[in-house]
């Protein structure tokens, strides 16, 4: 049974259960958008964070540049793998580094999906206005970026 003060917790208060519901809402216009291109939105952000490097990562670091840990990457990598839009390749350095490389295919499929990616991009700015679109993606960045978050309690995350 709540207690007293539990049940008087003001709603919309927790921070994390507002973003989350933020990020469903989002993830639900991006992947209407990416249909066409049989591409989930997670699976566009990975080939777009490909796309934008000029060096082949290390699944360490996509899962640091993702904010993701490795484990959440991996799952996410296998179908992108099946279907040949990327792969991994062992290291030149260090042969048990696997580095994850955008191929042709995964190249072509990210451009595919750029302009339907564009669309969800300009719903969002229509709807919410430039000003306010740049203020929250600042904003969201700050807190995805920010270590201080990831150690809280001396934990982790």
């Amino acid at each position: 049974m709540p207690s007293p003060r539990e049940k008087n917790m003001p709603k919309g208060e927790c921070f994390a259960t507002s973003v989350r519901k933020a990020s469903r809402r989002l993830t639900q216009l991006y992947d209407d958008a990416l249909a066409p291109s049989e591409l989930r939105s997670t699976q566009f952000s990975i080939l777009a964070e490909l796309a934008m490097r000029s060096e082949l990562p290390t699944l360490t670091e996509l899962a640091e540049a993702m904010v993701s840990d490795r484990s959440s990457l991996g799952h996410a990598l296998r179908p992108l793998v099946r279907d040949g839009y990327v792969a991994l390749r062992q290291g030149e350095a260090d042969r048990r580094t696997q580095r994850i490389a955008l191929t042709d295919r995964g190249q072509d499929k990210f451009r595919e999906a750029l302009a339907h990616w564009r669309t969800a991009q300009e719903t969002f700015v229509s709807l919410y206005g430039s000003e306010w679109s740049q203020t929250l993606r600042a904003a969201v960045l700050t807190i995805a970026h920010d270590d201080r978050l990831s150690t809280v309690a001396g934990h982790p995350a």
